[in-house]
């Protein structure tokens, strides 16, 4: 029979192999990206839009690529900024004491959450073809938007968990509404993870190609208008990479680096924030803390005085 520290020391193994080969993955990830990708990377192909020829390997650059990929992600996650937070403030202030309804909505939320990106993309395609649409950036916007609100709504849903009941309860019997209780003072309690939420989305909103394949099209100027079509990075990779010729997979390597470097940016980004927020809260802890010691010194000390007054007399 296995004994406990025989069955805790497989498991300890288990996990050290697990974690071992994700390490690995990443390693060999970011290597060969870093390898192929970084004698291609310059600033001709940062600063230009490419050239006549350029998918063949003539001149140019993903200027393209990065501007609509920043403009298509921005509009989305701006998009669905505007329904996630209502959505969240509602399900955490107005449904508080439907335990069975917000349990069936984080539930569906759940498994929106994990519907492939591709299904999105195709849903939006339905949409574009029934009322007459072509590729575009708004088209994209929209699509990449329905990907990623689950994902914000569920991410703030977790941050508003964290804030103490009792501040709703508080809120209530002073007179406040329950839409001035969520907006004043529910959200008011979590802002920088709030943030932090968003920048999440954000990232997962630049780094995903399969939603805007069928949506938001492909074109080697920079979008003047949301009713163009919008090049991407994600999609520069897989056009790149899809090229016999080796200098133009190169570029592919190159152009995944950038995309890389920029969800790395916005993981540190989100990264300070919340690490910024449990400072904040450490440090106030502590002044109350020190507060409460300093004014209960103060009402000893004038117990005291009081106390030695009267011995006086």
């Amino acid at each position: 029979m296995m004994t406990k520290k025989t069955e805790e020391k497989i498991f300890k193994v288990l996990m050290i192999l697990s974690t071992s080969i994700i390490i690995c993955c990443l390693l060999l990830i970011m290597g060969t990206v870093l390898i192929k990708g970084l004698p291609t990377l310059s600033i001709e192909m940062l600063t230009e839009v490419p050239q006549g020829g350029y998918y063949f390997g003539k001149g140019g650059g993903i200027l393209n690529a990065i501007v609509g990929s920043l403009y298509l992600s921005l509009g989305a996650t701006f998009l669905a900024f505007l329904i996630a937070l209502p959505v969240s403030l509602y399900m955490n202030v107005y449904l508080i004491n439907k335990n069975k309804l917000l349990n069936l909505i984080r539930y569906l939320l759940d498994l929106l959450w994990g519907v492939p990106s591709i299904v999105y993309g195709a849903f939006g395609f339905i949409i574009m073809v029934y009322f007459g649409l072509r590729t575009s950036l708004l088209a994209g916007i929209i699509t990449v938007a329905l990907f990623i609100i689950p994902i914000m709504i569920r991410a703030m849903d977790e941050v508003f968990k964290t804030v103490p009941r009792g501040l709703i309860e508080a809120a209530f019997s002073l007179g406040s509404t329950k839409s001035e209780t969520a907006f004043k003072v529910f959200f008011k309690q979590v802002v920088p993870s709030v943030v932090t939420a968003v920048l999440l989305s954000f990232g997962r909103a630049i780094g995903d190609a399969a939603s805007i394949l069928f949506t938001a099209g492909y074109t080697d100027s920079i979008p003047t208008s949301l009713l163009e079509p919008t090049a991407t990075l994600p999609l520069a990779v897989f056009f790149q990479l899809s090229s016999p010729i080796p200098e133009v997979q190169n570029r592919a390597y190159a152009s995944a680096l950038v995309l890389i470097l920029i969800i790395l940016i916005i993981s540190v980004l989100a990264r300070i924030i919340a690490n910024k927020n449990n400072i904040k809260t450490v440090v106030n802890k502590r002044f109350i803390y020190y507060k409460n010691i300093r004014n209960n010194y103060n009402l000893s000390y004038k117990k005291r005085a009081k106390t030695k007054n009267k011995l006086k007399y």
